[in-house]
């Protein structure tokens, strides 16, 4: 018997992570310049990681939390949720994760069901493509205008709404194009879902990194959407904690109580020891935001140079957020941009992400959250290789 035979069809029909297939390639090679790697090189800062080994040495790491987390640390939460997005919560209302992903992932199993359809502003992250898939829920996949810096097309996102229409699920500042939506934008969101009576799932892991004067705006702040909305987020971004798996949501208590229901199958509860951590990163000083945010901004601009010197290769968008970009390939053979990415990777060992994984075919995407000379050293490499 075939070991398929056993797997279920919702696995069989995911494609596998393209994402992942880059790294998993990138090992067999040494000195890869790596530009796949959405995740911060910086390092946690200091007092978080202290934070973390007292509350070890203290012992308040060897057991479960409560499921929705310590109230220490959701009561911070929510004091961060008003001071920075403006949204008034409460403890009862944020759910404390392992991670944006499995916070997003315990909301769409809560929330949509086998038929919803789901509207998605492309390029996405793919990871929220497959949740949805995961649900049984239908992806309504609508492009955003990418000659208007990946604005969403809010007529596009209108004419997409049926019947069986649930939800909108965006990010912003978005992965994988560094778009940020505006005030406009999400007003316009807003108000559609009001009229049509839709739930609004964001992903606002990147809220602190907007450059050039643009704002991050939550759309649960706005009148009429905290009790429509599930709002997620991570300190994996804001405080380079990437592998301590530490995020959060808030929805209406009503919401949250049904995704606890989800949360508990998958995680039980986040770790102890990376709540002390986030309690010492909401906590504590702040100014490695900040640190953060004018690193990401120079490399941004530095890639931006290099693409420049690549414009028979490469056409972009400047990013306003996140750490990411998401250049067109304009020559043919980038068509195909995982056989582009992989012969890149093959022939002079840059590792890029081919733009099919976000729905973007004929793009890569390109992470400058990497050392200035990881940048340098790839594009050096790219320069010979395209001249």
């Amino acid at each position: 018997m075939n070991a398929k035979d056993f797997i279920a069809n919702r696995s069989l029909n995911i494609p596998k992570s393209a994402i992942h297939e880059m790294t998993r390639l990138s090992q067999q090679y040494k000195n890869v310049a790596f530009l796949s790697w959405a995740k911060p090189t910086t390092g946690t800062p200091s007092h978080i990681n202290e934070a973390a080994i007292k509350a070890i040495q203290d012992g308040k790491t060897s057991g479960y939390s409560t499921t929705s987390g310590l109230i220490e640390l959701r009561e911070s939460i929510v004091e961060k949720l008003w001071r920075d997005n403006r949204i008034q919560a409460s403890a009862d209302e944020i759910i404390v994760s392992i991670g944006a992903v499995e916070a997003l992932t315990a909301s769409i199993m809560a929330v949509i069901n086998p038929g919803d359809e789901v509207i998605i502003p492309t390029p996405a992250y793919s990871t929220h493509i497959r949740q949805v898939e995961m649900a049984g829920g239908v992806n309504k996949l609508v492009p955003c205008i990418e000659n208007e810096q990946f604005r969403p097309d809010i007529d596009g996102i209108k004419a997409a709404i049926t019947d069986k229409t649930k939800a909108i699920f965006f990010s912003s500042p978005n992965n994988p194009t560094g778009a940020v939506y505006s005030k406009e934008a999400i007003e316009a969101i807003a108000k559609m879902s009001i009229e049509h009576n839709l739930l609004v799932i964001t992903d606002e892991a990147y809220e602190y990194f907007t450059f050039d004067g643009k704002s991050h705006i939550s759309i649960a702040s706005l009148e009429g959407m905290k009790e429509r909305t599930i709002s997620v987020f991570t300190f994996t971004k804001s405080y380079a904690m990437t592998g301590w798996r530490i995020g959060y949501l808030h929805a209406p208590k009503s919401i949250a109580e049904e995704i606890t229901k989800m949360h508990i199958p998958m995680a039980i509860c986040a770790p102890s020891v990376s709540q002390y951590a986030a309690i010492a990163a909401l906590k504590g000083p702040q100014d490695c935001i900040q640190t953060f945010h004018s690193h990401y901004e120079a490399a941004r601009n530095l890639m931006c140079e290099r693409l420049d010197r690549l414009s028979h290769v490469f056409d972009y968008q400047k990013p306003e957020g996140a750490y990411l970009m998401f250049p067109k390939l304009i020559i043919p053979e980038g068509k195909d941009s995982f056989a582009f990415a992989k012969q890149m990777l093959d022939d002079i060992q840059v590792s890029a992400t081919p733009g099919v994984a976000f729905r973007g075919e004929s793009h890569l995407r390109l992470s400058f959250c990497v050392p200035e000379d990881m940048i340098n050293t790839a594009f050096d490499r790219m320069e010979k290789y395209f001249k």
